[in-house]
């Protein structure tokens, strides 16, 4: 199962539709504050940020997630506008695992999800 801490409709149904296409098994969660219980509870294979999404403070997020020992080796990817380098940077130092420009993982999601989902 891949966690995808997302809350744009849009990328979300993307998601959704290649991981039907390829049948992976994902779920979504909306709520910043939930992710490290449901990393916990559910042991994804991955966790999928949405860099770009403010209200979900990803960088927080994965900071947080990577300082847990019982979800540090937890696999994470984020995805973001590649005209924000500072959110790269950030993300990369909270502990991300990859980073994608959002058009590449727009491309890449089917793949992404068969290898890991």
């Amino acid at each position: 199962m891949v966690l995808c801490v997302v809350d744009d409709l849009l990328f979300a149904s993307k998601i959704g539709a290649a991981a039907r296409a390829v049948g992976a098994t994902i779920a979504f969660e909306k709520d910043a504050a939930r992710v490290i219980d449901r990393v916990k509870a559910e042991h994804p294979s991955l966790v999928i940020f949405d860099l770009d999404a403010p209200r979900l403070r990803a960088v927080e997020t994965l900071a947080a997630l990577m300082a847990d020992e019982a979800t540090a080796a937890t696999p994470t990817m984020g995805y973001v506008s590649h005209v924000h380098a500072e959110r790269i940077a950030a993300a990369r130092a909270a502990g991300v695992g990859e980073v994608l420009a959002r058009s590449a993982f727009a491309t890449q999601v089917g793949e992404i999800l068969s290898r890991t989902g």
